[in-house]
């Protein structure tokens, strides 16, 4: 690479090559000096452009979605023991920085007039073991094609996507699609003592949806009216969906555009995302670190 700038950067100069191909100007820049004088390089100079290297390669396979943490805790995971300053001077010279959050967008609207179920959460989002609490939000996206609705059904435990849909319409059915799909995968039992917890949005106390909980056996619980935090983790999984796909990489021409972006990162989420909540790990090396300890307990028992 550094060979190919050599050869184009009197015709394109420097700049223009290195925002096309993956490597920061500052890069290229430490390479050649390391290239014509390596004995007059500083040990940390030759550092530097191994480690750049291996916050591009991180950041590159995160879709650019990764911040100077993620990318340290990334590094960590593979054993190569990097400072956190390190990674976030280096970051700052290569001009590159992970996705930013926008504000909390409001999709469902509070139905005071009809019945609820009781808050059974009381703001307390965790779970002992996998399939003990379900939330459920949804939110919008603009295309070209019209409103585009997502919704999604996590898995408190550790934080999995169980469940999720995209309509072009926020009726009952498409978030009964969601949790269905949700059932089907997760195929709780009445012993599990799920709990569904949900805003009290219109469509969550349909009665179609409030019949499907019962036929699995699930204990609906709903949020307090007008309270920001009545749903918070459902609300902090869509503002990550919102902030790493619908507006990172928007806009949007069409449903199916945003289906097939949803369905790549609802798996990457689950499968390679790292999650400060449980330490770091993807949400499957959560439940996969759990379900091997309670064999583990089993054959001891």
């Amino acid at each position: 690479m550094k060979m190919f700038i050599d050869d184009h950067r009197r015709d394109h100069g420097v700049g223009p090559i290195c925002k096309v191909l993956p490597i920061a100007p500052s890069t290229y820049y430490a390479r050649a000096v390391i290239g014509r004088a390596p004995e007059l390089a500083s040990d940390r100079a030759k550092s530097d452009v191994i480690v750049r290297e291996d916050i591009t390669r991180v950041y590159e396979k995160s879709g650019k979605r990764y911040g100077a943490r993620k990318i340290w805790h990334g590094l960590l995971r593979e054993k190569k023991n990097i400072a956190r300053c390190t990674v976030e001077r280096l970051m700052k010279a290569m001009e590159i920085q992970g996705v930013v959050r926008g504000g909390k967008v409001i999709t469902t609207n509070p139905d005071t007039a009809q019945p609820c179920p009781d808050d059974k959460v009381n703001r307390e989002f965790v779970a002992p073991f996998p399939n003990r609490l379900w939330v459920s939000d949804f939110t919008y996206v603009s295309s070209w094609q019209g409103m585009v609705y997502v919704a999604f059904v996590i898995d408190v435990f550790a934080r999995k996507i169980v469940g999720w849909r995209v309509s072009t319409s926020m009726t009952t059915s498409f978030v009964l699609d969601a949790l269905n799909q949700a059932i089907c995968q997760r195929c709780p039992s009445e012993a599990d003592n799920l709990i569904h917890h949900s805003d009290r949005g219109s469509q969550y106390l349909a009665i179609k949806y409030t019949e499907r909980l019962a036929e699995a056996g699930i204990d609906p619980s709903v949020g307090s009216v007008g309270d920001s935090y009545d749903n918070a983790l459902a609300e902090s999984t869509i503002g990550l969906f919102k902030t790493e796909v619908i507006n990172f990489m928007g806009p949007w021409k069409s449903v199916a555009q945003v289906e097939w972006e949803t369905l790549k990162w609802v798996n990457w989420y689950n499968t390679e995302r790292l999650h400060s909540a449980i330490g770091y790990i993807t949400p499957q090396e959560a439940e996969e670190a759990f379900y091997a300890n309670l064999n583990t307990f089993d054959k001891v028992a």
